[in-house]
Parts: structure tokens; sequence; C-alpha cells
């Protein structure tokens, strides 16, 4: 792999695996890239991140089935990491049914990087306000009276997406399979489910408020009430807050799928990698296809060139994808076969950045100072 000695890293790939965090660097070209890792090595990284706002500073989940469930933080852009003491659980330490897994970490609302908020199976949000050192339950959320009406999908019950609104400090969103979305307006206190319009035909009743399998959600950073959902059961956007929401599967070869991602700088730019189907959840026709549509999901086009078209048959899962938000804008796609390829040009050709690493569960894409890098 070619060295950036002579290069100074823009850009830094957290990527998660089943095996501990890799990451990519490269400068703002994107050509060369240099992989370290593995840090955290013999765990299971379901998410991991430097903040966008000081990425010296960022924060890992970590499982292991022997070694047990801990976060991990950064100050140094990712090159060591740290293991707090604490962890984001509904109980104390010796009730292991209080805590199954952190499957996701997002900044909190601001540009605070000690504020930190955690999805956590059994299903519940976290906070906290001082880098991980403590954890504070969101419990609108967690004791929420339609928690019986939750049940679990073949992952489990947890909340794997979160999403502050960058247009309301006191907005967010979660995500959970299968529970679906939910909406706070209140800085958390208060919780509401925000799933009309989503079809779930697994379910008896075909349209109901909550209960469904949510894959993945994304918050717009560019326009005010805009997001987009993949579920068990067709992608979908949203212009009001997740009040309504219109499906634009029709142009994709399934309906099924984990992946998404957005141009941050274009509201209307989503990609996502469909899925072959619920009983065989793997690429479609055993080609690895990213599907990009330039008008919110009205219209799509496969993007191959560079990404392998035959006998492929691998998993994208639902953090799998990811954008950086440069112009050209970069992608980064990792498969659950350890293949780590990286677009430049918006999705429009790929390149193979790595190859055989242990199974890829999560990447996160960041722009990074001289300082931090």
């Amino acid at each position: 792999m070619p060295s950036l000695a002579d290069t100074q890293p823009d850009i830094a790939v957290l990527v998660g695996t089943r095996k501990g965090l890799f990451i990519a660097r490269s400068d703002d070209r994107r050509r060369h890239w240099q992989l370290e890792g593995p840090h955290i090595a013999g765990y299971e990284i379901q998410a991991a991140y430097l903040h966008p706002d000081d990425p010296a500073i960022g924060y890992a989940a970590a499982h292991h089935p022997v070694w047990g469930i801990h976060v991990y933080r950064t100050e140094d852009g990712g090159r060591s990491w740290t293991g707090l003491a604490e962890v984001p659980r509904h109980g104390p330490d010796e009730d292991e049914s209080s805590l199954k897994m952190i499957w996701s970490l997002a900044p909190g609302p601001g540009s605070d990087p000690d504020h930190v908020m955690a999805g956590v199976e059994p299903p519940g949000v976290f906070r906290s306000r001082d880098g991980g050192q403590t954890w504070q339950p969101l419990t609108g959320f967690n004791d929420h009276p339609d928690r019986p009406a939750w049940s679990p999908a073949k992952g489990g019950l947890a909340v794997h997406s979160l999403q502050p609104d960058p247009f309301d400090s006191q907005r967010l969103f979660v995500a959970m399979s299968a529970g679906g979305i939910y909406r706070s307006d209140d800085g958390g206190d208060h919780w509401q489910a925000a799933n009309a319009g989503i079809r779930a035909p697994y379910l008896a009743e075909q349209a109901p408020e909550c209960g469904h399998c949510v894959h993945r959600l994304l918050v717009h950073p560019a326009q005010p009430g805009r997001a987009y959902q993949q579920s068990h059961h067709g992608l979908y956007v949203t212009d009001d807050g997740g009040r309504h929401w219109q499906e634009v599967t029709d142009g994709l070869p399934s309906d099924f799928g984990y992946a998404l991602a957005t141009d941050p700088r274009h509201a209307d730019v989503i990609y996502c990698v469909p899925e072959e189907s619920s009983q065989f959840r793997a690429t479609v026709d055993g080609r690895l296809r990213v599907y990009r549509s330039d008008d919110a999901g009205r219209h799509w086009t496969a993007l191959t060139r560079g990404l392998p078209q035959e006998n492929v048959f691998v998993t994208v899962l639902r953090d799998g994808l990811a954008a950086d938000g440069l112009d050209p804008l970069g992608l980064y796609l990792g498969t659950s076969s350890g293949h780590l390829f990286a677009s430049r040009d918006a999705g429009d050709s790929w390149q193979r950045i790595a190859g055989y690493l242990p199974g890829i569960l999560s990447i996160r894409a960041v722009a990074v100072d001289d300082g931090a890098s």
C-alpha cells in the first residue's frame, strides 16, 4: 500500500470490524491511503467516530463475549485509545441483562466534544456530558409507554441510529429494530412515534404506529425536515421531520437493504446498497452495486466502476457506507468480507483501499486538520 510519508492526512476513515478498529488516512486528494490498526484489537467495534468540530476527540463502542462491553475515548485523533470506566446501561453492572450491546454512538447537539449520545440493546438512549465518564438515561424514551409493542428483529432489539437535528438543538431522532422511528422536540424528555407512511407487511397490522423494523435513519444537515430511512421493506424520504414518509424504492433492484449515505451539501443526493431479500441478505445477483439518486429517490443510477461484479455475495451493514463531505464527495464502502472501497468522485468510480480485514461493521469518515491528524 502506498506510503503517506510525503503527504499530510486530511481525511480519516474509521473502520469498525469484528476484530478491532482500523483507520485509513489520506490527504484531500484521496489517491493514496495509509492503514492503521487494529486498535482495540479483538473487540467488535459497532460504532466509532471523531468529533466533526474537534477531530482530536473521538469515541468507540467495543464488545467482546468474554471481556465485556466498553466505551473507548481518543484525544489524539485515533492514534491511541483509552477505555472508560463507565458504560451506558439500564441497571447495575452485575445485571448482565441491563446491557447487551452498544449499537450506536453520536455527537450530542452542539459543538462540545464531551457531549456524547449512545443507543443500546435492550433499547435505550443515554447521554454523557463529561466525555463518557458518566451516563444519564433519557427516561422519556427508555420508559416509553409503547415499549411493550417493540419486539426483537433478527439482530436483536436495539437503538441503532441516533440523529440530532442540525437545525434544532432540542430535536432528536432515534431508530430501532424493531420499534420504528421516534422523535423528541424537547431535548429527549418526551418522544412520539414518527412512522406514518411506512409499510410493514411482516406485521399483523400493515401500517402500525410503532413496531417497524427500521434498518437505517439519516437526518440531512442541509435541508430542515429532510430525512431518509431504509426500512425492512423500502427506502423512504420525509420533508416534514418524520411526520409523513414517502416510499422511493421504484428503480431499485430490491426493497431490502441496510446502508445509506447522503451528500451533506445536497439534500436530494442519496446513496444505498440494495440486498437480495430478507431471506438472503447479500448483494443482488452477486454484484456489488451502490445506487445513487440525485432527485431524492425519484430516479436511481447503479454505480459499479471499480466494484466487483461477479460472484460477490456479501453484505454491507447499516453503517457500512459513509461520505466525507468534501467536494467532490468522497464515499467509503465496507463489506462483510472485510473489503474497503473508496470513491473520490461521488461514486462514479471506486478503488479498493484495503482487503481481507475482519468483517466490517461500521464506517465513519471525517475531515481532519493538521493538528488532529
